[in-house]
């Protein structure tokens, strides 16, 4: 099996999972994402990190999309798996990894977007700044045009059921080919903080289907009053948290059992406080910090699951993270180019 890197900070979640199909002797490669707003920023910023490394190696218009055949997240991680697979209009990746969130988004949503009048029992921000935004950087994209697949979770709150939308999905249901700026909007509709989204669509026999992704009339009674503690969102840090633990706990089980732990690189920062540990603090200040935060955890041991404790322990066998992010830069370029020597990569680099 191929490598899987994960970054979790909190509820923001990072992992690059490829997985080798024995039948076709291909890898196929997953980075996912979890986590809502600011602290996506730490996630980016490990991926601008990989991404600089495989523009080393194959040259600067290599993009994290060109390496990976699926991209998903949820939240925050949605915005940026969409930025990262979203054509531009040369068809090429819309952003660079480096800019896929934390310069082109987040410092200016939630600053921008004004308190909800009724934040006392709807949510905190009326989200009308982030939805322009969305909407002007990813235009008329759909689903099914993306460079590569993406995967991005939402939960219809009508029926009280996940909504995943993906070009799989797609294939089956032509309902599902929502506009890609319909579906980060939804994603990002996070109870207490930003409003529900409702859209429709039509399937291939031109008969509507109306979607309510954390509806507005039904998250209103998910208000600040019956969700916050002394200003704090105990329940949805703690749902947050616990989805982080068990992605990372399911996916080092999975390789532990195939004796590939090597392939599996979780990068986490448990101990994010105050300010960097917000949801919603998109400061200038703050986003810095946060990169900085980002940085320094690529400057620590590589980890792993103690499957007993659930607790990150540093692997007696392995190097930073930088060190294995490098290693799977180089792994992923030879995968592209299969049977080309390295000097030869370097020629094509120059070219």
């Amino acid at each position: 099996m191929a490598p899987i890197v994960e970054h979790s900070s909190g509820s923001a979640a990072l992992i690059l999972n490829p997985v080798e199909r024995r039948a076709q002797a291909r890898i196929r490669r997953c980075p996912r994402r979890t986590g809502a707003s600011s602290p996506g920023i730490i996630p980016s910023t490990i991926l601008a990190f990989l991404e600089e490394k495989l523009q080393e190696l194959d040259g600067p218009d290599a993009r994290i999309a060109d390496y990976f055949d699926v991209t998903a997240g949820t939240s925050t991680g949605g915005l940026v798996s969409a930025m990262l697979a979203a054509p531009n209009a040369q068809g090429r990746p819309l952003s660079p990894a480096r800019t896929s969130s934390h310069q082109r988004l987040l410092p200016r949503a939630l600053p921008q977007d004004l308190p909800s009048q009724k934040s006392m029992s709807g949510p905190k921000y009326d989200g009308k700044y982030l939805h322009s935004v969305v909407q002007k950087l990813l235009r008329e994209t759909r689903i099914n045009q993306t460079i590569t697949n993406v995967v991005i979770p939402t939960f219809d709150i009508k029926f009280f059921q996940p909504i995943i939308f993906s070009r799989y999905a797609v294939q089956n249901d032509e309902s599902k080919n929502a506009l890609l700026s319909d579906v980060c909007i939804s994603t990002s509709a996070a109870p207490t903080y930003l409003p529900g989204h409702r859209f429709q669509t039509t399937d291939k026999d031109g008969k509507p289907r109306e979607f309510n992704l954390v509806d507005a009339g039904q998250s209103s009674k998910w208000g600040v009053l019956g969700w916050l503690n002394k200003g704090a969102t105990p329940l949805i840090d703690s749902f947050s948290q616990a989805s982080a633990d068990l992605v990372d706990i399911h996916t080092s089980v999975l390789f532990q059992a195939l004796h590939s732990e090597k392939r599996y690189l979780g990068i986490q920062d448990d101990e994010l406080q105050g300010d960097t540990a917000s949801v919603n603090v998109s400061t200038p200040e703050n986003l810095r910090q946060l990169v900085d935060v980002g940085m320094a955890l690529l400057k620590k041991p590589a980890c792993k699951v103690n499957l007993d404790t659930g607790k990150n322990e540093p692997g007696l066998s392995r190097g930073t993270n930088e060190q294995e992010l490098i290693r799977f830069a180089e792994m992923l370029s030879r995968e592209r180019r299969p049977g080309q020597a390295p000097e030869e990569r370097q020629h094509s680099k120059n070219k």
